[in-house]
């Protein structure tokens, strides 16, 4: 019989959709998916190499738990270049992408009952995991621009708030939060002894005026009280690779550590080798803007499609490579959003993931991390299939 815990949780949305449109591809059904979260371009050859090397040089045995030491010093040096954190090698532990790098994060800081807040719309994973490990998770409401402010999170803090999660850029919104208003949030946290998990994996992919701003790097005090998270996946489409890492305050960073010896052991040695390749190789820049114009690019087109579709309103994202809009009008005509998600699959032959996924209800995320023709014959099948529920 399963344990209670685990017989609650409830299986990620995304790749439940990913999973399904992937079936029906099999058997010759055209369909056109926006469920994924992962970049539709290659992992860069050298990158490939890199790991192809470590391979042909013996380098196949475990690691240290933490991760092998020049890609935490190569992180280190990355945190203080690009976003003037200054964490030092041992202050790091490189994991198996930022989706364990959170669970370690979780399971040193939760004890049952303590609460989490999620600004919502979040990610799907967030309060699954925080359940599993006894924690509460806490949906904080967003304004209509789904940025947190601090007369909200207010509201939602207790004397049993422990932590809460930033993801800026955001999925599934691609709202980059304004630096005045993350540094205004992240001092109240300090204020009220909070900690702060700031899950920035999307870094990489901002555009227009918008500024990312690490949270950790507004002060020392700041730095103190947070769990800096991110990964290789997003950055150089590495998702398959499983390499992320944490960046903590040093009392934390044995007890991550400890756990990923008694649980994964270590991340996948050379893979940890490529991802070393991506911090250190002088075209990997060059690659990462050659992705962001491309899905600024999608993302413009898109927007401007999705604003020609009646009864649907969107903002539009400054980050990520997601759209986040209002469905409400069509999903109410079914029942819910994941109605609608199952219309569109169905008779569209595309797949969205329903907003309640991700805590908001009657909105639809579309990844526009596919090809521009793809992209716009979805959104052309969307429209064709709402227009016969109006």
């Amino acid at each position: 019989m399963l344990s209670k815990r685990v017989s609650q949780l409830e299986a990620s949305p995304t790749l439940v959709i990913t999973a399904k449109a992937k079936e029906l591809k099999s058997k010759g059904v055209d369909v056109i998916g926006f469920g994924a979260g992962e970049p539709d371009f290659d992992t860069p050859d050298f990158i490939k190499e890199a790991c192809i090397k470590a391979l042909q040089d013996g380098k196949t045995k475990y690691s240290p738990p933490a991760g092998i030491p020049e890609l935490r010093e190569a992180v280190s040096e990355k945190l203080r270049r690009e976003n003037k954190l200054n964490y030092e090698p041992s202050d790091i532990v490189i994991t198996c992408g930022a989706k364990m790098a959170l669970f370690l994060v979780f399971s040193v800081l939760l004890n049952q009952g303590d609460e989490v807040l999620l600004p919502t719309p979040y990610w799907v994973t967030y309060p699954e995991q925080i359940k599993l490990l006894e924690g509460k998770p806490v949906k904080v409401p967003t304004g209509k621009d789904f940025v947190l402010t601090v007369d909200l999170l207010k509201e939602y803090t207790t004397d049993k708030t422990k932590a809460l999660v930033i993801n800026s850029p955001n999925n599934p919104t691609g709202v980059v939060y304004p630096p005045e208003v993350l540094k205004e949030i992240a001092t109240f946290c300090y204020e009220k002894g909070i900690f702060i998990i700031s899950d920035e994996c999307y870094e990489a992919f901002v555009y227009e005026n918008a500024e990312f701003i690490s949270t950790a790097s507004f002060s020392d005090s700041l730095r103190e009280i947070t769990f800096t998270v991110n990964a290789f996946s997003k950055t150089y489409s590495m998702t398959g690779w499983r390499i992320g890492y944490v960046a903590c305050p040093p009392p934390f960073v044995k007890a991550i550590a400890s756990l990923n010896s008694q649980t994964i052991s270590n991340a996948t040695t050379f893979a940890q080798y490529g991802a070393l390749e991506a911090l250190k190789n002088p075209s990997a820049s060059e690659y990462v803007n050659k992705m962001r114009l491309e899905f600024r690019k999608r993302r413009d087109k898109a927007y401007e499609l999705l604003r020609s579709i009646p009864h649907i309103s969107l903002i539009k994202p400054q980050g990520a490579f997601y759209l986040f809009p209002d469905f409400s009008y069509y999903a109410q005509k079914l029942g819910n959003d994941i109605k609608l998600a199952e219309e569109l699959l169905e008779r569209g032959k595309v797949a969205c993931v329903p907003g309640s996924a991700f805590g908001t209800e009657g909105f639809l995320r579309i990844s526009y991390a596919i090809d521009t023709e793809s992209l716009e014959e979805g959104i052309i099948r969307i429209s064709r299939t709402l227009e016969n529920l109006s």
